[in-house]
């Protein structure tokens, strides 16, 4: 995973006659204005947004070339998603309690005011990069990061010798992250609770885009073994997890307890988050728990 973006996005977004507006093509007025400041805070985040942003990865750090590339969970057509039922939420969810799961998982850090100006100008940059795609459409890179083989099984001990030649030049052999590029493990890196932790994700992000650059050079089998490798190391904990999938069907590879879910291959510590209350992002009320 990177701290910035990537090689020029797929030209193919699976949608007749669609492509994301150019960056170059955002107008100067204060909508542009807006749109402008919302994707530096994607490009920066984690220096224009410390107290938000707490750990060494940015939101381009999985969301490459500015969230346009189809095979790193691409935020174009986002806004045309949203609301939208998740499964893992048990409700149907804003856009912006979608953003906040990410600051407060993907970047182990705290959810970030809906009403604050930073806040509004993400979305101006979501809803531009979503402009001219119809409500409802499906577009690739819909489900975030694009699917991997389900027959695999990584081997840690194999994805430790492959991090060792293929990943340090970027990641540090202590996978502490060799600046811009963020920690892989650790208090600084993604929560339990993020995608990137479950062995699938992970390693469908591995093969198309790492090493950073030669996206596609890593075999399915390497590509699974590395993520089972960086994912058997200590990280930041999701406060509230254990309420994910309320309704059951957590996928076989979450790495923590749900709802008929045992916990698939752990990591063997958890680091404490220092303002529990402010990692989570509530769901909506179901509807019969609404007072008369």
């Amino acid at each position: 995973m990177v701290a910035d973006s990537a090689p020029a996005p797929h030209p193919d977004y699976g949608l007749a006659g669609w492509a994301p507006p150019s960056l170059d093509s955002i107008p100067n007025d204060s909508l542009g204005n807006s749109v402008r400041r919302g994707l530096n805070l994607l490009r920066h985040t984690r220096d224009s947004l410390p107290s938000y942003a707490t750990s060494s990865l940015n939101c381009t750090s999985c969301h490459l070339q500015d969230g346009l590339r189809v095979e790193a969970a691409p935020l174009t057509g986002s806004f045309a998603r949203y609301p939208k039922f998740m499964t893992r939420a048990g409700a149907v969810v804003p856009l912006a309690d979608r953003v906040n799961y990410c600051f407060t998982r993907s970047l182990a850090g705290n959810r970030l005011p809906v009403e604050s100006r930073e806040m509004q100008d993400i979305l101006a940059y979501l809803s531009y990069v979503s402009t001219g795609v119809p409500v409802g459409a499906h577009i690739a890179g819909t489900k975030g990061i694009l699917d991997a083989p389900d027959t695999l099984v990584g081997d840690a001990a194999r994805g430790g010798t492959l991090f060792a030649t293929k990943c340090t030049t970027c990641h540090g052999p202590d996978g502490q992250g060799v600046a811009p590029f963020p920690a892989l493990w650790g208090p600084r890196s993604y929560s339990i609770g993020a995608s990137m932790a479950r062995l699938e994700r992970a390693a469908s992000f591995i093969q198309h885009n790492m090493p950073f650059g030669q996206g596609g050079s890593l075999s399915w089998q390497e590509a699974f073994d590395l993520s089972a490798y960086v994912n058997s190391h200590p990280r930041p904990d999701s406060p509230g997890k254990e309420g994910d999938w309320p309704l059951g069907g957590a996928p076989a590879d979450v790495p923590y307890a749900t709802k008929g879910h045992l916990a698939a291959d752990p990591p063997p510590s958890l680091v404490s988050r220092q303002n529990p209350s402010l990692t989570l992002v509530p769901a909506p009320r179901p509807v019969n728990s609404r007072s008369n």
